[in-house]
């Protein structure tokens, strides 16, 4: 067990006294401009209150231990699932089907992962992929309480090559780690990780289509997507493709595929671009 993460048995972090009540007015938060102002200062009171401790709860459909500390995404999940990437969760909901494939670049802790589990069924065929170790390790956790998850976990980074590659870490936000370095915060710790170039992960996984992708690796997107699209036959290009927005290179590289007539881009949020195949 990581000395940081705790592997115990889940229930036993259940919300209880004030921060039970502090989680009962975050999630009952409208997704309005005033709902989220209200719901991030109750956030704010509930982590001082946890004092880095994890808490067991239901978010999106799923069991998951969250700890708030210095991770945004599980911030979100635990005080304000709701507002956990709405738009784009109600996108993927309705391009759901039976065995849908979904592969999750930058699965954190499983958001993402496990919402598309829980709504698409035992048949779908769902890969989240994750460097960080500690980070991995509550993935593989959250994975492991849901045992309607369909979801391999595989601990690698994904980039344009195969081997070993750096990756920086960010200490007041593990979400905004990254294999590019972005910022002087992220040099103060760094740590080797296994890298794979998503062609081949996807021939090593032996995925014959892909319903939907997700990217988001912190400004590194085309270090993923451009030998993809390069290497990879357009059979295999996923029909429903999210993006994180902050990434040019990649948006670009994106609109231009196949003279800007292979995908649409059918939503833009303050977080993601998503797209649509169109060919």
């Amino acid at each position: 067990m990581s000395a940081y993460n705790d592997l115990s048995p889940f229930g036993l972090h259940a919300p209880h006294g004030l921060v039970a009540r502090v989680l009962r007015v975050t999630r009952r938060r409208p997704v309005s401009w005033l709902g989220r102002r209200l719901g991030f200062i109750c956030r704010t009171a509930g982590i001082a209150l946890l004092r880095g401790k994890p808490q067991d709860v239901d978010a999106l459909g799923a069991r998951m231990r969250l700890y708030p500390a210095h991770n945004v995404s599980e911030k979100n999940l635990l005080f304000t699932p709701h507002l956990f990437d709405p738009e784009e969760r109600t996108v993927l909901a309705a391009h759901l089907r039976d065995g849908f494939t979904f592969i999750d670049v930058g699965a954190n802790v499983g958001g993402y992962s496990l919402f598309v589990a829980a709504m698409a069924g035992p048949h779908a065929r769902i890969l989240a992929i994750e460097p960080q170790p500690e980070i991995f390790e509550r993935l593989t956790y959250n994975v492991s309480q849901n045992p309607f998850a369909s979801i391999k976990a595989l601990e690698c980074a994904v980039t344009d090559q195969d081997g070993d590659i750096t990756l920086f870490l960010d200490a007041a936000n593990s979400g905004e780690s990254s294999t590019r370095f972005v910022s002087p915060q992220g040099r103060r710790n760094s740590v080797r990780v296994p890298s794979k170039a998503l062609s081949t992960i996807i021939k090593d996984e032996q995925f014959d289509v892909l319903d939907a992708l997700k990217v988001d690796v912190e400004g590194a997107e085309d270090l993923v997507l451009d030998p993809f699209f390069q290497t990879v036959e357009p059979r295999l290009w996923p029909k429903l493709l999210i993006v994180d927005n902050g990434s040019g290179p990649a948006t670009r590289k994106i609109a231009a595929l196949g003279g800007g007539r292979a995908y649409r881009l059918m939503l833009q949020t303050r977080s993601n671009n998503v797209y649509q195949r169109a060919t």
